[in-house]
């Protein structure tokens, strides 16, 4: 296996793991938001938190080295088209997965706190909810369409 083979699984498999945990970490806190249920939510929120940290963090840290690396390797120009959009999509979601973060903690929080004082989720919790789940659509489908960008390079 040559160094370019062996970072380019790297690259790919940091962006498996980014859409993976994307898609997983959604589909739990969807699925415990539709409960209702504080305790549960605070349960799921904790865990989300704790896999955004350990593996998409570590996945959106590696994908600039790993790409920057198969620049370099592959004499690939930073002025190609398809690249220069799959930063600028990167950047962009960047912007919406850092809040999203900081909401999903500010949840768990919330959730945790109604549990130990016996009350209903507040109203600022389905807020946030509701901003989480929308800085997600652009912030998933950046990291899709990079994906797209990096097996067809349309341009």
């Amino acid at each position: 296996m040559t160094l370019y083979l062996l970072i380019k699984y790297l690259h790919v498999l940091g962006a498996i793991v980014i859409l993976g945990t994307g898609t997983g970490i959604a589909f739990f806190m969807l699925a415990a938001h539709r409960t209702q249920d504080a305790a549960f939510i605070a349960r799921t929120a904790a865990t989300v938190v704790i896999a955004d940290m350990i593996f998409t963090l570590s996945a959106v840290l590696l994908q600039p080295v790993s790409g920057g690396l198969l620049m370099l390797l592959s004499a690939t120009s930073i002025t190609e088209r398809w690249l220069a959009v799959s930063l600028a999509l990167y950047a962009l979601a960047g912007v919406f997965w850092v809040p999203v973060v900081f909401m999903q903690i500010e949840m768990r929080n919330l959730a945790q706190a109604a549990v130990e004082k016996g009350l209903p989720l507040p109203p600022r919790y389905f807020a946030l909810f509701r901003r989480w789940f929308l800085f997600g659509i652009p912030g998933f489908g950046s990291v899709m369409i990079i994906l797209w960008l990096m097996i067809a390079k349309p341009f």
